[in-house]
């Protein structure tokens, strides 16, 4: 395969033409191309510049080729079951205004079957690592934007991407420079007793690694949700329809097949699942900003100013 152009290659008034500033569209992952993800890159943040410093370091973009002085903070936004593309839109003012990149990935559904669209909350599944896929996405990104820091990264995710961001915490927290982590329904708990994704048992079988207490103590984690978004989701009637059906295709245990878990029916609001999760953290030690929007339900948008003031001064340090 031909070498991709970088930054590196593109003088800094073609980086726009280039799509390699702005909106990046789409592109499937070498990896697994099922899979794609897109990048917003505040095309400032390239300008050119005549500044040097003292060891005659050009500031980022000044001339295609060179090191940036100051490394490109990188925020990843998950998405929710819903697969909202359009919070990359969303999200780029904030990107402009705290000088960061945004990169967000696309978990399509049905990639473990016709009816699929719970496998990358999981991080692993029959068919799919979306752990692995994640750092495969940073590796990526580190040969085109070499100026984008992909070392350490901060990490968001809301309902089905905060159930992704804080299992992608237990398992990579010497990633993370900070987690936000939305109203999920389902959560994983630090449980040696339970087995994956209930309790963290089984994580070495499953993933070849083991979980950190101590390294993920260390990165700064919120917990956001709405003061409304107390509903189960689909209500009693629809998770004994789900058992129902599940029994008649001949799947009623907790498995996607193959031997990898599965989530169990949601069975209290979020509300609840987000309190009991601080409580257990808390417990080990890990400390948490848990923040309640008052008035709001089961909504990105409407806990996403609560989110970015967390992690602006984060991302800004």
């Amino acid at each position: 395969m031909d070498r991709p152009l970088t930054t590196a290659d593109v003088p800094p008034q073609f980086l726009k033409a280039a799509l390699l500033v702005g909106h990046i569209p789409h592109r499937p992952l070498a990896l697994d191309p099922r899979v794609s993800y897109a990048l917003y890159v505040p095309p400032h943040l390239y300008a050119p510049s005549h500044s040097h410093d003292e060891a005659g370091v050009v500031g980022v973009g000044a001339v295609a080729g060179v090191v940036a002085k100051h490394r490109i903070p990188l925020l990843v936004c998950v998405h929710g079951t819903r697969r909202n593309v359009q919070q990359l839109y969303d999200l780029a003012p904030f990107a402009d205004s705290a000088g960061c990149a945004i990169l967000a990935p696309l978990f399509p559904a049905g990639l473990d079957g016709p009816d699929d669209i719970d496998s990358y909350k999981l991080l692993r599944s029959p068919s799919l690592r979306s752990d692995l896929a994640l750092l495969s996405m940073l590796d990526e990104v580190a040969v085109r934007w070499p100026d984008i820091d992909t070392r350490k990264f901060f990490l968001m995710g809301f309902s089905g991407g905060g159930q992704f961001a804080h299992r992608f915490l237990y398992l990579y927290p010497e990633r993370l420079a900070a987690v936000s982590v939305g109203a999920p329904g389902h959560a994983t708990v630090l449980d040696e007793g339970k087995d994956w994704p209930v309790g963290v048992r089984d994580v070495g079988a499953l993933f070849g690694k083991s979980i950190d207490k101590a390294l993920i103590r260390k990165v700064p984690i919120q917990l956001v949700i709405g003061s409304a978004d107390v509903e189960v989701h689909g209500g009693a009637d629809f998770w004994a329809w789900v058992k129902q059906i599940k029994a008649q295709r001949g799947f009623g245990g907790a498995e996607t097949g193959g031997g990898v878990p599965a989530l169990l029916p949601i069975n209290e609001g979020r509300l609840d699942t987000i309190h009991k999760l601080r409580d257990l953290w808390k417990k080990d030690g890990i400390k948490t900003q848990l923040d309640i929007v008052e008035g709001v339900s089961h909504d990105a948008g409407g806990v996403r100013d609560s989110v970015l003031a967390f992690l602006k001064p984060q991302i800004q340090i």
